[in-house]
């Protein structure tokens, strides 16, 4: 009892550890929300283009010696905007415009830093994340951040879900249809700044995909699907940090793999259960 209690509870008498937790469950919370918005969509790629993308911002901040948060938050405002205006201006599919403004800001990235002769591990942060390095600063930025998304999706939910289903439908009603499809890549772009210093631009995207895509397979109701998407997320990352802890591997992927793994045993009980059904409108406004 005694090594099962110390195994639970034993990491979180190191600070590093605490923070590294705290901050995980404020990305378990964003994440778990705005990532089912993302999966019902059909955005996934998105998360992954918005944090590659900062790439852009993180290189212009480093080299011109400001702020490297601020400036990966305004790469991904920045692409996120661009890819809705070139989708409306050029009549393209979400995923060419994202395919576009991805490869373009990760290039104008990579440019700016091959004027660099040398990288420092603080910029390195950014693309393999630093769960165990995570400061005070880094937990207040997230909840503010977190906050911030949170009491927008909590603003206007309903009308993101019309929009979500059946954009046209909702023009027709006089929701601003345009301003929200806009307004969700934006929340998405902020999310993935909130989780990009502690898992960094690799694998920023997995939080924001795997959980819903598990709670996706075992409810239909989009408010149920947040609430177990977080539970996910919460214990993808409680457990992945635990397994990096005491076998000593690298926590990122400990946590992400877990996820995987949340993901298969969902399957398993969805396939067991009964056969995959989408949610409806009515159902997501349970």
């Amino acid at each position: 009892m005694d090594a099962a209690l110390d195994w639970l509870i034993g990491p979180y008498e190191f600070t590093f550890m605490q923070r590294a937790i705290v901050v995980l469950a404020i990305i378990s919370v964003v994440s778990g929300v705005v990532g089912t918005f993302v999966v019902h969509k059909g955005l996934a790629f998105s998360g992954d283009a918005l944090a590659h993308s900062t790439l852009a911002g993180v290189a212009i901040a480093f080299v011109s010696g400001m702020s490297i948060s601020l400036g990966a938050l305004g790469a991904a405002v920045v692409t996120a905007l661009g890819i809705a205006w070139t989708r409306d201006r050029a009549r393209v599919s979400y995923d060419t415009a994202i395919g576009i403004l991805f490869v373009a800001m990760f290039s104008l990235g990579v440019l700016v830093l091959s004027t660099r002769q040398s990288y420092t591990p603080d910029l390195f942060s950014f693309v393999f994340g630093d769960i165990l390095g995570i400061a005070r600063g880094d937990i207040v930025n997230a909840g503010v951040l977190g906050v911030l998304v949170l009491l927008f999706l909590a603003a206007f939910s309903r009308e993101l879900l019309f929009v979500s289903y059946d954009a046209a439908m909702a023009r027709t009603t006089g929701v601003p249809a345009r301003f929200f499809e806009y307004a969700m890549l934006v929340v998405v772009a902020i999310s993935v700044v909130v989780a990009l210093k502690a898992i960094g631009i690799i694998l920023v995207n997995a939080m924001l995909i795997i959980p819903p895509a598990s709670a996706s397979l075992l409810a239909t109701s989009l408010r149920r699907i947040m609430l177990l998407s977080v539970a996910f997320a919460l214990t993808s990352s409680v457990v992945g940090m635990h397994i990096s802890f005491h076998a000593g591997v690298a926590a990122s992927p400990a946590i992400v793999l877990t996820g995987c793994t949340i993901f298969l045993a969902s399957l398993a009980v969805s396939r067991a259960r009964r056969p995959l059904r989408m949610p409806s409108i009515a159902a997501a406004t349970e």
